[in-house]
């Protein structure tokens, strides 16, 4: 069973761990391109430097391009619950939490791959 995560550090840690890293980053330039979300993720990419560029994007995207943002949310699976529960406040917070949602979700999708795959 997945743990429960605090923050986007913790989860990226988790992954480490758990040797899956590489996947995750694969699942997430996979999502991006079906999304037509294009974003930059080297395989070398250290987890606080993806948290970073993955919370760029998401501000990105939610300030110029709101419907890539919404297309972004559709392709990872985001539920609109989820999204509904973040508190209103300023951009900034609101794609830090909406980059942990997506973060999450990837690393929910290769975490049951990994486990349930033969």
């Amino acid at each position: 069973m997945l743990p429960n995560y605090n923050n986007s550090l913790e989860l990226l840690e988790s992954v480490q761990q758990e040797q899956l890293y590489q996947k995750l980053l694969m699942q997430l330039k996979k999502d991006f391109e079906l999304a037509n979300v294009p974003i930059n993720l080297p395989l070398d990419i250290a987890p606080e430097e993806l948290k970073s560029i993955i919370h760029e994007k998401i501000y990105f995207l939610i300030v110029e391009k709101f419907p890539e943002y919404l297309n972004l949310l559709y392709v990872v699976d985001i539920s609109e619950n989820e999204i509904k529960r973040i508190a209103p406040s300023d951009v900034v917070d609101i794609s830090a939490e909406v980059s942990f949602l997506l973060l999450k979700r990837e690393w929910q999708k290769v975490w049951y791959k990994s486990k349930y795959s033969s």
